[in-house]
This record gives structure tokens, C-alpha cells and sequence, in this order.
């Protein structure tokens, strides 16, 4: 890049100026050491693996934070993902996001990586960030011209071709020569926004405080009961309405509760699901569900699915445009496996017959009984699992979501999984509440606080989410 020198009383007068107007927290105190585990001139993914660290007196807000690294496209028209294999500030708080700059001979795109939450403290560094990204077709990536990457850095070092930005501020590095630079985009948000306690381009939150599922505001605010024939579960169940009712479950707290029961047979057998509008897609999805691992009454030991997940719809067999995001737990196993046990799977697409499933999964076998909170982050190319604020799965690549989605509570019965038994049982399944924040990465301790702020206001639903 080429410079202008400034000289005299000139430098003088600019440096006390900018001495003045910029904060303490905006001097240069952040420098960036980079190095890679991906060195050859192509490769499967690039591994930007980043130690961001804090030489300043004073701590740094990193939802205040941006690091830009800059690249070559393979093609114009090349689409991108971005994925947090490790990271010791945790792989939940750290986004990705791509952007297309010109003016460069050097570069025409660049990840911006970001944080939800947390601080570095004066003197501290984030430590190992190991980040990476690659084609959406997953071809071999050319990164030999990419202007960030450095191929020789194989530890890590001090390294000004990737740019850091505090509050709007190029604080660390050099952007290449003649880039047309937009201001970083901003940090998914943690406090809240016009549209109600937190928010990024709108909002759902429900409290299920409905009378029924007869109720006419369950339809009002885009909710199903569904009532019709058909998969998943035993053939020629049924789906009644009155599977799906809304009891106190503490104080005049409600919540939404999903009753599946058997006797055995196909025609003694009922199950529920409860569904919104397909109008979701990118942000953040949370609920607080309990799971039962035991019938209310009867034997035990049916293959029952006690689920959360989102969907599109599958028009025809392997359709590209299919997706799914499931929490599903098997408190009694199926599908080959012993229970209890919890799946999360991220699918790309299916076909019936003969039967072929494009999906990726993450199971642990555990005791999930009782309540919990269940979020899934999708963004950047990467579908997030957390389980009480745990992250249980990351998944992303072929898998990632590409067309807006359903959100869907159902129990059902796996088919040939029920017991040899002719006495009658029932299973319920309760959820206290759902949120989804569109475009936004929100943290699972933050979720706690806007569900409790709509809450103190005595909100019991809202949807600013428009339809796509």
C-alpha cells in the first residue's frame, strides 16, 4: 500500500488530535498472531487459526471486536461457509461472516469474524481460535493469492495481513492496497432492541398460554395442531387435537403439552404435534422442554420420540431444498440403539425407496428425564446443538439449511418399536416456551434473560418475524 508522509508541526498537530478524539480503549492495544495448519498453495479448507491479544491497561469489550481476513474468490460467483472447530473463548460466541469488497487487486472477499459476548482483560489474549472455511461445494480451495494467508506461518506470530477492528476502528494490520472497505457489520446483539428484549430482525417469543387447542389465538398467531393421517411414527395412527392441551404446570404458569398413547395396536395408537408457519430460517431457536423417560401410566418400554426441531418440507425424493434440525431423545432406544439416548441431527436431504438418508448426526447416551433448554444456532454455514447451555453438536458443510423452515414439537412412536402388550399407556412431552431471534447469534445464558424480561412484562407472545 502506498503512504503519504506527513512531516513537521503537521505530525504533531494530527497526533494530539487523534490523541484526543479517540477512547482509551481505541488506541492501539490489539494485535492479531495468526498461523495455519492448512499450508499448501490448495486445499480442502483454509485454517486461519487466530490469538487475539490485549497489550492495552484496560479490558475490551469483544462484542466490540471484528478480524477481517482477506482472500481471493475462486469464482465470482463461489459461495462460502465459515466453521469454529476449537476455541478456548468457546466455539458459541464466535461468528463468521463473509463480504465482498473491490477496488483491490489483492482480494475481493473477506471473513469477518466476531464475538456474541465476553472481555479480554488488559494484558490477556483470547488464546487458540481455530477457524476455518471453504467452498460450499467442497472442491479444492485455492488460497496460494489469498492476501491473508501465510503459508510459512506454522506457529504462531504478530501478522499485520489481517486486519482488526475495534468499535468501527482499524486498530491492528494493513487491509490491502486499494481495498474499498465497508464499516464492519455489527455484532450480533446482546442487549434489547426496538422490537422488545433483544432482537435481530425480528422476533418470535410464545408462553403457550392458551385456554385449549381449540383456542382460536393457537391459528391467530400461526400455530397448527395438526390433526391429519400420516409419517412419522405407526402406520394408520392417529393425530387428535385433543393430544395437544395446555396445562398449569407452576403458579399460572402454562405450558404446551404433547400426549402419545398405545395399546398396542395401530388403531389404539394416537400421537401429537404442534407446528408454526414456514418462515424461519437463519438466527437463533430456543425452547425449555421436558422429557419424560417413563409413561404416565402402563408398562414401560415403547420407542417413543420426544422431539424439537425445524423443517422444509421434502417435495420429491433427494430434493436439495429439504432440510431438518433435530433434537430427538428415545428415552427407551430405537433405531438399532439402546436408551436413553439423545440424538441431534442436521439433514441435507432423504429418499424413501429404497431408503437413503443424507444426514449428520451427534448421540449421547444419557438420561435426559426432567427439564432443559434446548438452542440451535444456525449461521455462518454451521448448525449448533446446546443442551442447558452446553454445546452438544456442530454440524455444517452439505448439512447447512438453505430455504426457510417450520418450527415443530411432535411425539410420536417409531413404527415396529412398541411393546407386545395390550394394556393401555401414555406418554406426554411439556414445553414452557419458545423464542427465535432472526439473524442473530444469541448466546444460551442471554435467551434466559429475554424470555424473563418478556416475562416481567407479562408478554405472552410476540412475532415480528415477516414471512420470507
Amino acid at each position: 500500500m502506498s503512504r503519504k508522509l506527513l512531516w513537521g508541526g503537521l505530525v504533531a498537530v494530527l497526533l494530539a488530535a487523534l490523541a484526543v478524539a479517540l477512547p482509551a480503549e481505541a488506541a492501539q492495544s490489539l494485535r492479531l498472531r495468526y498461523k495455519t495448519s492448512a499450508t499448501g498453495a490448495t486445499a480442502d479448507q483454509v485454517e486461519p487459526w487466530f490469538d487475539l491479544v490485549n497489550s492495552g491497561t484496560t479490558a475490551v469489550p469483544l462484542n466490540t471486536v471484528k478480524i477481517r481476513y482477506y482472500f481471493e474468490a475462486d469464482s465470482p460467483a463461489q459461495q462460502y461457509r465459515f466453521a469454529c472447530s476449537w476455541a478456548v473463548v468457546s466455539c458459541s460466541t464466535v461468528t463468521g461472516t463473509f463480504q465482498t469488497i473491490s477496488g483491490s487487486a489483492a482480494a475481493d472477499r473477506y471473513l469477518e469474524v466476531g464475538f456474541t459476548s465476553g472481555s479480554l482483560a488488559a494484558g490477556a489474549s483470547t488464546g487458540d481460535m481455530q477457524l476455518r472455511f471453504y467452498r460450499s461445494d467442497w472442491q479444492t480451495i485455492r488460497q496460494s493469492d489469498d492476501y491473508s494467508f501465510g503459508p510459512t506461518r506454522t506457529t504462531y506470530g504478530d501478522w499485520d495481513k489481517v486486519a482488526v477492528y475495534q468499535g468501527g476502528t482499524l486498530v491492528w494490520g494493513v487491509p490491502p492496497a486499494g481495498v474499498t472497505d465497508p464499516s464492519p457489520s455489527p455484532s450480533p446483539s446482546t442487549s434489547p432492541s426496538p422490537g422488545g428484549p433483544g432482537g435481530g430482525s425480528g422476533v418470535v417469543f410464545d408462553d403457550f398460554a392458551y385456554t385449549s387447542s381449540s383456542d382460536p389465538q393457537i391459528s391467530a398467531h400461526n400455530w397448527t395442531v395438526r390433526t391429519n393421517s400420516g409419517g412419522p411414527g405407526v402406520p394408520g395412527a392417529s393425530w387428535p387435537a385433543s393430544n395437544v392441551s395446555f396445562p398449569v404446570v407452576s403458579g399460572s404458569n402454562k405450558a404446551l403439552q404433547l400426549r402419545a398413547a398405545t395399546d398396542g395396536t395401530a388403531g389404539g395408537t394416537s400421537q401429537a404435534e404442534f407446528l408454526h408457519q414456514r418462515k424461519f430460517f437463519e438466527g437463533t431457536y430456543a425452547t425449555r422442554v421436558k422429557f419424560a423417560d417413563a409413561p404416565d401410566s402402563g408398562p414401560d418400554g415403547d420407542n417413543i420420540v420426544e422431539t424439537f426441531f425445524t423443517i422444509t418440507p421434502l417435495a420429491y425424493d433427494l430434493d436439495p431444498d429439504y432440510s431438518e434440525q433435530d433434537f430427538e431423545y428415545l428415552p427407551n432406544g430405537g433405531w438399532g440403539a439402546q436408551g436413553p439416548i439423545m440424538y441431534t441431527t442436521t439433514w441435507e436431504t432423504y429418499r424413501n425407496e429404497p431408503w437413503l438418508a443424507v444426514n449428520t448426526h451427534t448421540e449421547r447416551t444419557a438420561s435426559y428425564a426432567g427439564w432443559h433448554d434446548l438452542v440451535l444456532q444456525v449461521s455462518g454455514g454451521t448448525v449448533r446443538y446446546y443442551i442447558d447451555g452446553t454445546l452438544f453438536a456442530e454440524h455444517g458443510g452439505d448439512y447447512y439449511p438453505e430455504t426457510p423452515q417450520s418450527v415443530n414439537f411432535n411425539l410420536w412412536f417409531i413404527s415396529g418399536g412398541l411393546l407386545g402388550s395390550a394394556t393401555p399407556r401414555a406418554y406426554t412431552q411439556q414445553v414452557d416456551w419458545f423464542y427465535f431471534s432472526k439473524n442473530e447469534v444469541v448466546a444460551p445464558a442471554e435467551i434466559t434473560s429475554r424470555v424473563n424480561a418478556f416475562r416481567s412484562t407479562g408478554t405472552t407472545w410476540k412475532d415480528t418475524v415477516p414471512m420470507p
